[in-house]
């Protein structure tokens, strides 16, 4: 089978490399990829977003199934193209994609189907929204409604914050009309988690679980980023959480979008806080997080291709997942100045030493190739992946291929999986001397 995945960074990256392990992959395209993914995958310069342009590739291509990994384009409504066109796709429709395309759907979604998240006002203008935060007790969380590359979530600890978030979401517009409508939001607490589903609309299985590194400094200070590294398993997802996260949350979420009329076939991503009160929604994705991906994809045994196909054909219901018992953490390494300023075009030194490592891998996200050399040309630019037989391990492996690679001005958090870690040693039996 031919294979094109859409995207260029580190969760393409993964992708185009695990589907490629498949026995019945003839060749797997990626447009357009990056510098990494050509060492896997034939890349194409059509843009992720250019729906016409890739239709016409997958046509040319004979492309058998396309995966779709960034949110923009399936919000876009590439997957309703392809199918208008008879191209098999692997992802939700542009109606079921408003999960992730809109804040306000999702929040009323939820309201709808008593799904636990927190409580929420919508506006439209920014002078109700002012009045209400002046009136509102904090911290408060403020997110534009739309894409904004996860970038549009404010945690405002005071009114100050508020209004100013507030003036650069609906005012300044910096994110355009994703901050037409804002949701303001009651500040959650707990520990966070990513839970992912593959869905055929009907059936659903859950993926292991991975924990995120949103904020760019250690101890998760600094501005939001699109994520700064991963781990998986995430600990605080206990067998009885699961049963809840399971039952209150992914189950009502398949079967109310299939009330609504818009069956969701994909990655189903549900980004939860566990709460005192348990587990409650943040936000949803509607695609495999980055780099949630290069920490669970790793550990999945079952062939890949197996599992889309079947979730884009609804035959899920058969399908049983095998898992890699060990743990996996990926590291990203970013470009100075990342997510404000940064510069490109930085030679990366260090990739030729770890290619033949064993369990461990160097994912792509903003890569390109001049003149023989792989450089920068993204702030998040790679993703450093290993397995260990522990979380403890995986951190070690992770961290010492880091240590390998070089660029100017590159920066990466130094705690990642520091919380798994604190969990294991917190849980682990005292040994006594006999």
């Amino acid at each position: 089978m031919n294979i094109l995945v859409v995207g260029s960074g580190g969760r393409e990256h993964v992708l185009a490399w695990k589907l490629r392990q498949s026995p019945k992959v003839k060749q797997v395209f990626c447009a357009p990829g990056n510098g990494g993914i050509a060492g896997v995958a034939a890349c194409c310069p059509v843009p992720a977003d250019d729906i016409d342009g890739l239709v016409k590739l997958a046509k040319e291509k004979n492309i058998d199934l396309t995966v779709v990994g960034p949110e923009a384009p399936l919000v876009a409504g590439l997957v309703d193209a392809f199918q208008l066109n008879g191209l098999r796709v692997f992802g939700p429709s542009r109606q079921a994609a408003r999960l992730e395309g809109s804040k306000v759907f999702a929040k009323q979604f939820m309201q709808r189907y008593k799904i636990p998240t927190a409580e929420f006002k919508v506006f439209s203008a920014a002078e109700e929204a002012r009045a209400f935060l002046q009136r509102t007790r904090f911290p408060v969380v403020i997110k534009a409604d739309g894409l904004a590359a996860g970038k549009g979530v404010f945690v405002c600890q005071n009114l100050e914050d508020g209004l100013d978030a507030i003036e650069q979401t609906m005012v300044v517009k910096a994110f355009r009309n994703a901050g037409n409508q804002v949701v303001v939001e009651e500040c959650l607490t707990g520990e966070e988690v990513s839970i992912l589903a593959v869905s055929d609309g009907l059936n659903y299985a859950l993926l292991e679980t991975s924990q995120d590194h949103k904020r760019i400094f250690d101890d998760d200070l600094g501005p939001n980023t699109g994520g700064m590294g991963a781990y998986s398993p995430a600990p605080v997802a206990t067998n009885s959480r699961m049963y809840d996260i399971d039952r209150y949350i992914i189950a009502p979420t398949i079967r109310g979008m299939a009330q609504e009329g818009c069956p969701f076939q994909g990655i189903l991503y549900a980004g939860l806080m566990i709460t005192p009160d348990g587990p409650k929604v943040l936000e949803y994705n509607v695609r495999f997080g980055d780099p949630e991906a290069q920490v669970v994809i790793p550990r999945l045994k079952t062939d890949l291709l197996d599992v889309l196909l079947a979730a884009s054909d609804g035959q899920l219901n058969d399908m049983v997942l095998h898992w890699d018992a060990r743990s996996c953490v990926c590291v990203v390494m970013s470009s100075g100045g990342y997510p404000g300023v940064y510069e490109k075009g930085k030679t990366i030194g260090g990739l030729d030493r770890l290619a033949a490592r064993e369990d461990l891998w160097v994912f792509h996200s903003g890569t390109k190739k001049e003149t023989g050399q792989v450089v920068t040309s993204g702030g998040r630019v790679l993703g450093v992946t290993a397995l260990g037989d522990n979380i403890e391990t995986a951190v070690q492996r992770a961290y010492q291929a880091v240590e390998e690679i070089s660029f100017d001005r590159c920066f990466f958090r130094r705690d990642i999986g520091a919380r798994a870690l604190r969990r294991c040693q917190a849980t682990r039996v005292p040994e006594f001397n006999s």
